[in-house]
């Protein structure tokens, strides 16, 4: 099993910004993590794009997510690191990851297997567990 870190987040780019929702103690609603397409990458490898939907009421300055990659055979290929930070509050966000020496066809399936960082801006670390929701518009599943 290989792992790599990926936490260079390739390319970052925001989408959407409106109403700005007051920071509260607790989480107002969910935040959705969609694994929204696969492209091949140009020296081999796929681009995942992944889009974070903070409907949370919180920004997060730190947001780390261990994925577990799952080859055509759904048998684990490797394990991701990323860093998905910053996510702010009432915005989709846009992220990039490569994934190297893997064909795009060749992903069954991504599985979040931990989260060893979830910090919401100017508070304590949260269970992002809780509120986290997992979509995929591939053909491989992401699911927790």
């Amino acid at each position: 099993m290989k792992h790599f870190s990926c936490a260079f987040g390739a390319a970052a780019l925001m989408f959407s910004a409106s109403q700005g929702a007051s920071q509260g103690t607790e989480t107002s609603g969910m935040l959705g993590v969609e694994l929204n397409k696969f492209e091949a990458a140009d020296a081999g490898g796929c681009q995942a794009y992944f889009l974070f939907r903070n409907q949370t009421g919180k920004s997060f300055e730190g947001f780390e997510m261990s994925l577990a990659v799952l080859d055509a055979n759904g048998v684990i290929d490797r394990l991701l690191s990323i860093d998905a930070a910053p996510l702010p509050v009432q915005r989709t966000t846009l992220k990039l990851f490569a994934i190297p020496d893997l064909a795009c066809g060749d992903i069954s399936e991504i599985v979040l297997h931990d989260m060893p960082v979830c910090k919401p801006q100017n508070e304590t670390e949260a269970d992002c567990f809780e509120f986290i929701e997992l979509d995929s518009k591939t053909d491989a599943g992401l699911v927790k």
